[in-house]
């Protein structure tokens, strides 16, 4: 049997990182962060629930859209009174103007109507990069069993007009839905749009 040289090593374990994080069907990298109140919130600790993922520039043209609109608050109050935990999450680094002290981030979360279960601050941009969360919004699903089962878009209208909300495909609410229905789920990885993350 051929021997393995040190190149082809150092290529299977990097393959191996590059398939670890963010694929669909594997276990969703734990993460602990605070919230905008200074709680420690972990995934491990929410075992058990379906949980969202929803990265957060409220300044962004295209989160302002789902906002504005109503649509993001709605599909916050609506999943979580179906016992999913949603956790809006901010990674601007600390140092970038996207970056807001967690108190202005609570006063703005509020005032844009945010109705998520925890707000969390993740200013050393960790929680970001092991998801490889791209822009804002982008859009997780991870099941009960902490397996990742949704990564992409909100809708299919990369826009930042609000009157295309209604007349979009919507995405992720189709793979929520099938998630709570324990059904397989369509379009389980898209491209996401928005604003890039403020690493």
């Amino acid at each position: 049997m051929k021997s393995l040289t040190l190149s082809t090593i150092a290529g299977v374990i990097a393959l191996a990182g590059v398939l670890s994080a963010k694929e669909i069907g594997q276990a969703a990298p734990d993460f602990s962060a605070k919230n905008v109140k200074g709680e420690e919130v972990s995934l491990s600790g929410l075992k058990g629930k379906v949980v969202v993922l929803e990265w957060v520039n409220f300044d962004c043209p295209f989160v302002k859209k789902h906002y504005a609109s109503g649509n993001l608050p709605k599909l916050q109050e609506s999943s979580t009174g179906k016992d999913v935990v949603w956790l809006t999450i901010s990674s601007a680094a600390e140092g970038k103007p996207a970056y807001m002290e967690p108190a202005k981030l609570a006063e703005r979360a509020e005032k844009e109507g945010n109705k998520a279960s925890h707000v969390l601050v993740d200013g050393t941009s960790v929680v970001g990069k092991a998801y490889d969360a791209k822009v804002t919004p982008h859009l997780y699903i991870i099941n009960k069993e902490g397996v990742l089962v949704y990564n992409g878009a909100i809708d299919s209208k990369p826009t930042t007009d609000a009157a295309d909300v209604e007349t979009a495909d919507k995405l992720f609410v189709n793979a929520l839905e099938a998630v709570l229905a324990g059904k397989e789920v369509p379009n389980a990885k898209n491209q996401p749009y928005g604003c890039g993350v403020k690493y």
